[in-house]
């Protein structure tokens, strides 16, 4: 046999091992190389803010990581989806001692999520929030925050709804469940990452100082937003509570990497240079590690420019649908203005109507008025003056 077959042949058979003894955690989702020695604190009880229009999806909160500060709160947000496209969250699963975090992704069916009960229709397993029907978007007002007078694609459909607030899978206090058949084949459909508007979202919590746990104790000051980025104004959504108790971390950020994160650590320290606070103990850590492994520069640069194009579409993607909401925005703010326009013309034209109907009402009444009048008496000398005057021929008189 060719030895070039034999190594291949063996190569793709020591893949197809590792593939199947993986955890079942894993499956049906991408994995960003993030992992942490505790997991993340429960998730917040908050209300979702009102849908800006038709086309959004709402896009659950969750904890996102930082190697400085540690776990930090992205909150929830309504988003411009793809068409056809529903959104799978990303959630924390516990796997080989550690909680690896795995990112969410669009495609046209919802995966699995950890068993996550991230509420608002995304009770856990699939999603009861809405539905593709053709090229638009149907909600479920049961379980979204729906104004009918801006969305009329609605229905109402009645959803259980847990009251478990827990954030991972797997490990000590975790969730149990594991993916099914059905959701392992989900995982193999074509799959999209974040749009534009959701990096934005991570990019604006990450420099929000109370996004942070350490400093919310799992109640973050902004829970939910109804436009991506948004973080002040009447449209963010605070949480009413903490989804259970908050226990401090026994360890540094940094102590709590697990190993196959710690390659990122570049990345993160990139990232904090952005950050409008920064924790007091930063300039006191060393920058470096003696036992962290040297990425080198190459690799690096790479890395950035494979991950700035992968972004330019969805830069794009957004852009795009972004000016296509601004193109309707003007384009309704136009019609309300013909709209209002035709509606004052008609109600100056009813205005004159009735003006008009009332004069000529008026005019038979002044005509009546005046055919019942008498004429006025003449004095006697003057009638005795006309007679004489008639008498002598000469007429009436005065």
């Amino acid at each position: 046999m060719d030895p070039l077959h034999t190594k291949q042949s063996l190569r793709w058979l020591a893949l197809a091992v590792l593939f199947f003894s993986l955890s079942p955690v894993c499956f049906g989702q991408l994995t960003v190389g993030i992992s942490v020695r505790f997991g993340p604190p429960p998730l917040p009880i908050y209300a979702q803010p009102v849908c800006p229009g038709a086309g959004y999806i709402w896009t659950p909160g969750y904890w996102a990581w930082d190697d400085v500060d540690g776990y930090y709160w992205v909150p929830g947000t309504w988003v411009l989806a793809p068409v056809g496209m529903l959104w799978t969250p990303g959630y924390w699963g516990w796997t080989d001692g550690v909680y690896s975090w795995n990112a969410g992704y669009w495609g046209p069916t919802v995966g699995f999520y950890g068993g996550i009960n991230y509420g608002f229709g995304y009770t856990g397993v699939g999603f009861y929030g809405g539905e593709w029907r053709g090229s638009t978007f149907f909600y479920n007002r049961s379980v979204t925050n729906i104004n009918v007078a801006n969305v009329t694609n609605v229905y109402s459909r009645n959803v259980v709804v847990n009251n478990n607030h827990v954030s991972y899978n797997g490990g000590r206090g975790g969730l149990t469940a594991r993916p099914s058949a059905t959701q392992l084949s989900y995982a193999r459909e074509h799959h999209t990452g974040p749009v534009g508007a959701q990096l934005e979202q991570v990019r604006a919590a990450r420099q929000n100082h109370s996004s942070f746990a350490s400093v919310n104790h799992g109640r973050p000051a902004v829970a939910a937003t109804s436009r991506a980025g948004e973080f002040t104004g009447a449209h963010i959504v605070a949480a009413r509570a903490a989804g259970g108790t908050y226990h401090a971390p026994t360890m540094a950020p940094r102590e709590a990497r697990g190993p196959s994160s710690r390659g990122s650590e570049n990345r993160a320290t990139e990232a904090r240079g952005n950050r409008q606070k920064v924790s007091p103990r930063e300039n006191s850590r060393p920058v470096a590690r003696e036992n962290a492994p040297k990425v080198p520069r190459e690799n690096n640069s790479r890395a950035r420019q494979l991950e700035q194009r992968q972004q330019k579409p969805e830069q794009e993607q957004a852009r795009q649908q972004e000016k296509s909401r601004k193109t309707e925005q003007q384009q309704a703010k136009q019609q309300e203005q013909r709209q209002r326009k035709v509606q004052q013309s008609q109600a100056r034209q009813q205005e004159k109507s009735q003006q008009k109907t009332e004069q000529r009402q008026a005019r038979p009444e002044r005509t009546q008025r005046s055919e019942h009048q008498q004429p006025k008496a003449e004095p006697p000398a003057r009638q005795a003056h006309k007679q004489e005057r008639k008498a002598e021929g000469h007429g009436p008189g005065l």
